[in-house]
């Protein structure tokens, strides 16, 4: 069973834990004091300790009706990739060829929420749309990382429901970030799988599901820069830091690109999914 580490709430206290078969083992009552957060965890790289351990154990808790938290609550950075397909570099019809380097954003800890909670469609717009991306998590910091040991420095992976209010993208003429920082307008989960080696992450599908129909579909080989480029990257003008947490570009088929376009509205339900990650699935709401 590949390990799945989780952050989740139990009455009004944050917690972490192991998925086992029937729920979930809460290593933060056992390890708080050595390991408070999952944040901890990646720092020391203890993830293989842990799994052995908390695999030993019976479940504390049952997965049903469990409150999830993002995995990683004190990243420094989230750096988000752009146009990292090739049939969603297509939909930009100016004629250009992939660009040679990747176009970067950054997003807020605010602007996510977690696994099984609602992306907030906020009053300014209606135009709130879906982008499941993969996200790596950086164990091991490192400034000017060669790509050739790029893959060193990931400590786990999960994944992104990237939202974005497309109107509020367009806002100025060089940036995105107004639509992509709205509060709780994108999500991160479920879990962290720890990041073993490259086959994770080499050639694997990538799929997101607006009430159940097939939206995006696309496999993370034809990404035109790699998870190793993008750490390098990334990492030449920014010094990466453990917790940091990298979310890697979107397939094509977001509603924007629909005719009329097709905007989430509330009670959609949205499901990003990567094998051997997992599942990440969301409602929509407006916000109160």
């Amino acid at each position: 069973m590949i390990p799945k580490f989780v952050s989740f709430r139990h009455g009004t206290e944050a917690r972490y834990g192991l998925i086992v078969a029937n729920g979930v083992v809460d290593l933060s009552a056992r390890y708080r004091t050595q390991w408070p957060t999952l944040q901890h965890v990646v720092v020391d790289q203890a993830f293989d300790i842990l799994a052995e351990k908390g695999a030993a154990l019976a479940p504390d808790l049952p997965l049903e009706g469990l409150r999830y938290e993002i995995p990683t609550l004190a990243p420094e950075k989230i750096i988000c990739v752009g146009v990292n397909f090739p049939d969603r570099n297509a939909e930009y019809k100016d004629g250009q060829e992939a660009p040679p380097n990747p176009s970067l954003f950054p997003r807020f800890l605010r602007s996510f929420t977690a696994h099984e909670q609602p992306l907030i469609r906020p009053p300014e717009s209606e135009q709130l749309d879906y982008e499941g991306e993969i996200a790596i998590v950086i164990g091991k910091a490192g400034r000017r990382i060669a790509e050739r040991d790029a893959l060193g420095h990931i400590a786990a992976l999960t994944l992104s429901n990237e939202g974005t209010l497309r109107d509020w993208v367009r806002h100025a003429k060089f940036n995105v970030t107004q639509g992509k920082n709205f509060d709780r307008s994108g999500s991160i989960g479920p879990w962290l799988v720890p990041f073993t080696d490259e086959a994770q992450i080499a050639d694997i599908a990538l799929t997101t599901k607006v009430n159940g129909e097939l939206r995006q579909s696309d496999r993370t080989s034809r990404m035109i820069f790699s998870f190793r480029k993008i750490i390098s990257y990334i990492s030449t003008f920014t010094t990466l830091v453990p917790g940091d947490i990298l979310i890697t570009g979107t397939p094509t088929g977001a509603g924007a690109r629909f005719d009329p376009p097709i905007w989430l509205k509330p009670g959609d339900v949205v499901e990003v999914e990567a094998e051997g990650i997992g599942l990440l699935r969301n409602t929509i709401s407006d916000e109160a």
